[in-house]
């Protein structure tokens, strides 16, 4: 497609999403302090210490602008100055008590209007949500970031055939597994696309790319399967698959499933490695002789949603 294309694409929804964003803030900030100023309040408690010219500067704010707004804040005690030493024309910033009383009080307005105004979303709709605004950040400081980042998303349309393709490709070339597996796992997946009612599939991205995947599926009301846990070999000892499992998890919480489970098998030492550090627990064992030439040991993990030791 043409340039041009794209730049319409990007400068439409950037229209649109000015629009929303006032309409946002408007909502947020409407009173007793403008945008501008609760951005100077957030901005100077964030720093902790910080010249006016710090905080124009980063805000993007007009000089005489700034001038103004600290003499008001000064004057109402909601800031105070300390001299710096070595520069007598400077001063650096701080939020005195009362003016953290107010930062609190938007802080709190803030989250009560976002809450409001998502408040008829669905699950699946707000996981959408902010999979794709992380996706624009991610793309955005993409030349910024570094090899450790990555993000954890829901799955889109043509995302479950990577699952299969991913475990396919790994345990084939790492274990040795057959056909029968990928058949096993692809058979899986077609059932979870039929009906996905009470679970979720998440695609761990990084580099651009996609490298691993996990998934929940309903068994009952009250108990969930952990499934389809994979991830690129070459993308391990980065975090990524503790924050799948996380993902997972927290997800079941918000679900409301008491219990979650796993079938893996006794080879895959990384993978139960993480599961004995989120307190699942070795509940079963039987042989398998289907996947491989040789027997595999299959394992079944549980863990206990209502323990009250469980953590994230």
């Amino acid at each position: 497609m043409e340039p041009n294309y794209y730049v319409e694409k990007i400068r439409k929804f950037n229209r649109y999403y000015s629009n929303l964003l006032g309409k946002i803030d408007q909502e947020i900030y409407n009173q007793p302090f403008s945008l501008t100023e609760a951005r100077v309040i957030t901005e100077i408690n964030f720093r902790n210490g910080c010249t006016a010219s710090e905080v124009r500067e980063n805000l993007g704010i007009d000089r005489g602008y700034m001038s103004r707004i600290v003499q008001k804040f000064e004057k109402v005690k909601i800031i105070f100055k300390v001299q710096l030493k070595n520069d007598k024309r400077q001063y650096l910033l701080f939020l005195t008590n009362y003016g953290k009383e107010i930062l609190n009080d938007l802080v709190e307005h803030a989250n009560c209007e976002v809450a409001r105004m998502i408040q008829g979303m669905s699950h699946s709709e707000l996981t959408k949500l902010i999979a794709s605004m992380e996706t624009i950040e991610s793309i955005f400081i993409k030349e910024h970031s570094s090899p450790s980042e990555f993000i954890i998303r829901p799955f889109r349309p043509g995302d479950v055939g990577f699952v299969a393709h991913l475990h396919g490709k790994l345990y084939e070339k790492t274990y040795n597994f057959g056909r029968i597996f990928e058949y096993y796992v692809m058979k899986g997946l077609t059932e979870f696309m039929i009906n996905t009612d009470g679970g979720e599939l998440w695609i761990a991205e990084a580099d651009g790319k996609m490298v691993g995947s996990i998934a929940i599926t309903r068994s009952n009301d009250k108990v969930a399967q952990l499934r389809w846990f994979v991830l690129d070999e070459n993308y391990h000892g980065r975090g990524i698959g503790k924050k799948l499992i996380e993902t997972a998890i927290h997800f079941c919480k918000e679900q409301g499933y008491k219990h979650i489970f796993l079938w893996t098998v006794s080879i895959l030492d990384t993978a139960r490695y993480l599961y004995q550090k989120y307190n699942f627990r070795l509940t079963e064992e039987k042989p398998n002789d289907e996947w491989t030439g040789s027997r595999l040991v299959e394992e079944r993990w549980d863990l206990d949603l209502s323990d009250e030791k469980q953590t994230l």
